[in-house]
């Protein structure tokens, strides 16, 4: 695992990951496939975390897709809870403390913080990739940058 708290700076770590997730995608476009691989990647390259997946874009809401960590809810209607919040606005949402969230979905009484980056390719929402951690306030500016660097180097070397 990357400590990215003592590999520098969060950046120079996230660069780091973002070497080693175009090798890992270079030889694959399957979305199924690449979307396996890059949730059991973050779920095993960044610390405390408890959940690292898809929710897929499905008629205007969300249904979920490849991942890591316990189970989770099947369907989010747009502009509910963090997911729902970045598929219905397409900006990223980093919530510190998942319980002040209006609307918050409890999928997992153990998350307190997730991170939230909705999938845009060609002007199509393809749906979006959700970080949760038991943690409060585990997700900074940093790795809000960095975990958007990664969806982008995601959503070029993949099919969707």
């Amino acid at each position: 695992m990357i400590d990215l708290q003592s590999a520098g700076t969060g950046l120079n770590g996230y660069a780091m990951l973002c070497a080693q997730l175009e090798s890992l995608l270079a030889d694959e476009r399957d979305f199924i496939a690449n979307s396996a691989q890059f949730s059991a990647f973050l779920f095993n390259q960044l610390d405390d975390l408890n959940w690292a997946g898809f929710y897929l874009n499905r008629n205007e809401e969300l249904v979920l897709g490849p991942f890591q960590g316990q189970i989770a809810c099947v369907r989010i209607p747009f502009g509910r809870g963090v997911c729902g919040a970045a598929a219905a606005t397409r900006q990223t949402q980093r919530v510190e403390d998942v319980h002040e969230f209006p609307g918050h979905i409890a999928c997992d009484s153990a998350s307190n913080s997730e991170l939230v980056v909705p999938l845009v390719k060609d002007g199509k929402l393809i749906g979006v990739l959700d970080l949760d951690s038991p943690s409060l306030s585990r997700f900074t500016l940093e790795d809000q940058a960095g975990i958007e660097q990664l969806a982008a180097i995601f959503l070029k070397l993949t099919d969707c």
